[in-house]
């Protein structure tokens, strides 16, 4: 007589289903080294392959681009201050072609929050290019500013991501930070609503 479990799809599927359902979070307290989206794709290339999370990691390595000049687009996306927010960062090569982009939910946050984490999320994907050169530009001319210097953080809730985006460009070889106008951010913009709408 047959089981449910005889009937059940492979192990190896239903770990990697459940896994894709693991909130953007939980992967990044997981795995703090790898971008999320880096994640779930690793976890996929490794379903039904029979090759230890290791080996699918070496193997995926060799198709990220190194070094070079690399450009970070990086918006967000909200219903309501505060209200459902979404990040949305995009990697340009130095040709400006679309290299990397995602669109990531962030629950209930304020705008200029989701901001800060969309940048977070941004130069953690590009970490993973190791530019030697990385341009950053964003359409929150406060976060711009307050990176660049000009304005100090003083709102306790964004100080830590402040921190973090400061920590996460420290060990870049090179990198500059520039305020866009929001119709030259349309595909980061157009990510961030992508996240919500796909949460």
């Amino acid at each position: 007589m047959s089981s449910l479990f005889d009937a059940a799809k492979p192990r190896d599927e239903v770990l990697a289903r459940l896994a894709e359902q693991l909130p953007a979070v939980v992967l990044e307290a997981l795995f703090p080294e790898m971008d999320e989206a880096r994640v779930r794709s690793l976890i996929w290339a490794g379903y039904g392959s029979g090759k230890k999370d290791n080996e699918v990691v070496a193997a995926a390595a060799p198709a990220l681009k190194k070094g070079g000049h690399l450009s970070l687009y990086t918006d967000r996306a909200s219903r309501g201050n505060p209200g459902e927010a979404g990040a949305g960062f995009v990697v340009y090569d130095s040709e400006d072609q679309e290299i990397a982009g995602e669109g990531v939910y962030l629950g209930k946050c304020t705008n200029n929050l989701a901001e800060y984490q969309a940048l977070v999320h941004g130069i953690k994907l590009v970490a993973q290019f190791t530019p030697d050169h990385l341009d950053l530009y964003l359409d929150s001319q406060l976060i711009v500013r307050q990176v660049l210097g000009e304005y100090k953080v003083k709102n306790l809730q964004l100080k830590p991501l402040f921190q973090q985006v400061m920590s996460l460009l420290a060990p870049l070889p090179s990198w500059r930070i520039y305020h866009v106008r929001r119709e030259l951010n349309k595909r980061a913009d157009e990510l961030a609503n992508q996240g919500i709408d796909e949460k």
